[in-house]
């Protein structure tokens, strides 16, 4: 851990923090505003589509511009989104929500290269433990997001207003933070010309699985996290004892990360990636054995767990994939893919959760975890069989 790393984490624990307010609050602003219950996590899914539909726009303009000016750029997007749904909000306008989180996927997918950012501010061999350290700030977003939504949801006559106009003053606090860092510079448009094109980058199976683990692990995460406040409220829970639920959640999405990348250093990235998985199931089992606040807090903890091993997994396995003049293409690929699934699942999460019920939304998970288990095991065949060949990318 270093200075500019810190600051880093800082920054992705305020990122969390907004991310965590929109989950808990979006699909119930939703629910309060939709012309129909089924289109409750529209918000939300219009947040991560925003995102899908904004990587290949920040990866060029990171390229461009740099790391520090696209983060800033990203913060200021921010500011202008989230005090657009606090408008939304007040005038209590579904389309203006939608269109507001739609915007916010901007700094959605601009935030999300923290963590490549992070492995760029220190030595090769430290990558694994920079990816980890500065997802763990996301501890900060898990903490401070619940209680920052519950204590600004009726700070305003409008519900809700408060807890979007808060996100103002966060994104102000990371815009300072992100200025005082240093990145180093990303190569040149001169060097980004020598690399490969996408479509030879992503043949390679070690490209295939990393993003197959990072889309369908936050997939289902998604899927799940996000029906939770509209479950809960189904079950009779009261709004504060959602906000615990997702404070536990978050915690277990972001407490590994002091440790995971020890853990990927020292027994290797797909056995971390498998436990992820068998997290998961443990999600799922839990969960379907009651609907009481214990219930929900274990099975949204073990999620949390499962993904992050699943994401710094995924995560660390990319860069395997690709070599320095590539970096921005690659990350780029991998992070469309995961909005586009997050925006599948968020959307599929409203209307599921509210005709079939959380029990059907948990047994519809097995599938994707299915596909996930059958890939990992793919993966681990092909480095098997190819142990002994000589390779430069790690496919």
């Amino acid at each position: 851990m270093n200075r500019n790393l810190l600051l880093l984490t800082l920054c992705q624990g305020l990122f969390l923090t907004n991310n965590v307010v929109f989950i808990a609050i979006n699909g119930l602003v939703g629910l309060q505003l939709a012309p129909t219950a089924w289109l409750a996590t529209l918000p939300l899914t219009a947040y991560v589509a925003g995102g899908a539909l904004s990587t290949a726009l920040v990866a060029r303009h990171q390229r461009k511009v740099g790391r520090k000016r696209a983060f800033q750029v990203g913060l200021l997007w921010a500011i202008g989104a989230t005090a657009l749904c606090a408008f939304a909000a007040w005038q209590r306008s579904f389309a203006l929500l939608v269109l507001g989180t739609v915007l916010a996927g901007y700094y959605q997918a601009n935030g999300s290269l923290y963590r490549f950012a992070a492995a760029e501010l220190v030595p090769p061999a430290a990558r694994e433990k920079a990816i980890s350290w500065v997802l763990a700030g996301g501890i900060i977003g898990g903490v401070f997001g619940p209680n920052l939504a519950s204590a600004t949801r009726d700070l305003l006559p409008q519900p809700f207003t408060g807890a979007y106009l808060s996100l103002v003053a966060v994104a102000l606090v990371a815009l300072v933070l992100v200025s005082l860092i240093p990145f180093p510079p990303l190569p040149t448009a001169a060097q980004t010309a020598g690399g490969r094109p996408l479509r030879e980058i992503a043949r390679q199976p070690v490209f295939i699985i990393a993003v197959a683990a990072a889309a369908l692990g936050y997939g289902v995460m998604n899927l799940l996290m996000a029906a939770t406040p509209i479950a809960m409220a189904q079950c009779s829970h009261p709004f504060s004892d959602a906000a615990l639920v997702l404070e536990w959640h978050v915690l277990g999405m972001f407490v590994p990360s002091f440790f995971t990348g020890h853990l990927i250093k020292r027994f290797g990235t797909l056995p971390v990636m498998t436990v992820g998985l068998l997290l998961n199931l443990g999600c799922v089992a839990f969960a379907l054995t009651g609907t009481d606040l214990m219930h929900f807090i274990g099975a949204l903890f073990a999620l949390g767990v499962g993904w992050n091993f699943l994401y710094i997994g995924g995560t660390t396995l990319l860069t395997e994939a690709y070599r320095p003049e590539e970096r921005t293409t690659a990350q780029g690929a991998m992070d469309f893919w995961v909005f586009t699934t997050m925006t599948v699942t968020s959307f599929s999460s409203g209307a599921l959760v509210t005709t079939g019920g959380w029990t059907s939304m948990n047994l519809g998970t097995l599938l994707p975890l299915g596909l996930l288990g059958a890939a990992l095991l793919w993966l681990a065949s092909h480095r098997r069989a190819t142990q002994n060949l000589p390779s430069t990318t790690g496919g």
